[in-house]
Order: structure tokens, then sequence, then C-alpha cells
């Protein structure tokens, strides 16, 4: 089909944007790479955008050489693989028991949980349940409070729903209970939508520094987001600095070590550090995107 100019020109410019929009949206991520391998005092100096001016790999050599960041990474680790799990299995029971229709009150139900997405108590009466229910500075505070999501639980529920009811049947007819209904003929048809809210949830609890910040004062129960959120916040990186040199340097050697590693230049390599295993999961999960986001998108 031959494009007319009107249609070559328009191709032109939709080509041009979306190049626009890919740029502004991979620069900032580049950018921060660029700055983690560049000499703190350099880049304090402005200038640095596309390539390290002084490269250094000062910044990665403290992250990895702290064990703090060790213990952070590894409750991080454990706190996404065991949140992911409880969530999406419980939210998943609770979306299948409310898609079916013969459960008596399942409106009720549903009306219930949907008022607490819009309606609230706060972070005063979520301390103080938390407190009673012994989770403070406890693993298990970074897990049991986000447990049941509810928007989740709307898209398993919209899915089960438009699944052939002969699934169902067929179960019950070779003496399935609903458990051996959900675990043996629901999950394996549902990869797309479990693969995708996985990932979401996944990526909630590996990025979310303000829940530890509140209810965990242990040091060695930090995840790694909230040690970043410290370290940007505080004057940290001269505590690793003191590290890095042993624990006994003397003032000029800390002032030396301070010329190629900053606050800034530290926060910028721990932030790669910390994204870049959740942006590896991605490539494996992609092909689930359309199919499982679009999931709940036209019925509710």
């Amino acid at each position: 089909m031959k494009l007319t100019a009107q249609d070559k020109l328009f191709h032109t410019a939709l080509y041009a944007l979306l190049t626009l929009l890919g740029f502004l949206t991979l620069y900032p991520f580049w950018n921060s790479v660029v700055l983690s391998f560049n000499s703190g005092y350099d880049t304090s100096l402005g200038g640095v955008t596309f390539w390290p001016r002084d490269f250094t790999l000062d910044n990665y050599r403290i992250v990895f050489s702290d064990a703090r960041l060790g213990d952070s990474f590894l409750i991080s680790l454990l706190r996404t693989v065991a949140g992911t799990f409880f969530s999406i299995l419980l939210t998943m029971m609770l979306g299948y028991g409310l898609s079916r229709r013969g459960v008596v009150g399942h409106k009720a139900y549903m009306l219930f949980f949907l008022i607490t997405m819009f309606f609230q108590g706060g972070l005063i009466p979520s301390f103080l349940i938390n407190r009673s229910l012994g989770l403070m500075d406890s693993f298990w505070v970074l897990v049991v409070p986000f447990l049941i999501n509810v928007w989740n639980m709307i898209i398993f529920r919209t899915f089960f729903r438009e699944l052939p009811e002969a699934l169902e049947e067929s179960a019950k007819i070779d003496g399935c209970n609903q458990f051996g209904i959900l675990f043996r003929i629901i999950v394996p048809v549902s990869g797309p939508v479990i693969a995708t809210l996985s990932l979401f949830t996944a990526i909630f609890h590996w990025n979310d520094w303000f829940t530890a910040s509140i209810y965990i004062n242990n040091q060695t129960l930090m995840p790694v987001q909230s040690l970043l959120q410290q370290i940007l916040n505080s004057n940290l990186s001269s505590e690793l600095l003191l590290q890095a040199t042993g624990g006994n340097a003397s003032a000029m050697e800390v002032f030396d070590k301070a010329q190629t590693i900053t606050t800034k230049s530290l926060s910028m390599a721990i932030m790669i550090v910390t994204t870049l295993p959740i942006i590896l999961l991605y490539p494996f999960l992609q092909r689930y995107f359309v199919k499982g986001v679009m999931v709940g998108s036209l019925k509710g």
C-alpha cells in the first residue's frame, strides 16, 4: 500500500515523538548509572550527563564491602519471596471464593472489601494493631499487613468468572472438592494473571522502605531500600568510608577517599544495585503482561 505525503509526515512525527518519549523515559536511569561510575567530587561539579567523566569503581567497592548491605539484600529477598507467595496465594483463594455465584452473601462480602479501598484507618490504628499482634521489630511485620490486596482480588475474581463453567463441572464429576478445583484446574490455566500480579506484588515488596522505617528498629532486619533511604537522609557515607579504609584510617585517608565517594555517588550505586534484580524479572514475565493486565479492565 502506497503511503501519501500526509501519511509519511504523520509516521515521521509519530516516530519522532515515540523516540523522544523513549529518551525521556530511559535517560534518568542511564544518568544514574553514569553517576554511579563517576567520581563523587567530579559529580558535584556538575555537567556529567551521558558518560562518566572521571571513571571509578570505588562506589561499588564500598557498596559490596559493607556487611549491612548484604544483610539488607537478604531481608529484601526473603520479604519479596515470602510476601509475594503468601499474598498471591491468599488473594487468589479469596478471589476464587467471591467469584462463585453460589456463595451465600458474596455480594455483601464484596462490598465489605470494596469499602476498604476507599476508607482506611490510617497510620496510627495500623501501628496499634501491629503492636498488639506482636509484629513490632520482626520480619513478619513486612509481610502480614500486605497479605490481602483488594485490587488484585478483584482482578482474580473477574478472571475466574470468565472461565468456562464446564471446567468446574467436569472437576466435580471427577470428585474434586473446591481446593482441588482451584489448584488442579483453575491455577494451571491462570498463568498470565498470576504472573502479572506476582510481578506487581514483588515490585511493591522490593521497593517498599516506609514500612520498615516505622515498625523496625533492629538494623539486621532492615531491607535494602530502607538502608538506601537512611543513606540519602543522613551522613552514613562517612561511616562506610571508615569501614572501607579498615575502620582505623587517619583523617587524611578518609578525606582522600571522600574525593571519589560522596553521599550522592554512593546512593546512585546502591540504587542501581537494588534496582537491577527486579528489572531482570521483566524479560521473563513480559509475555504475560498484555493478557494479564487487560484482565478485569472490561468487566467488573
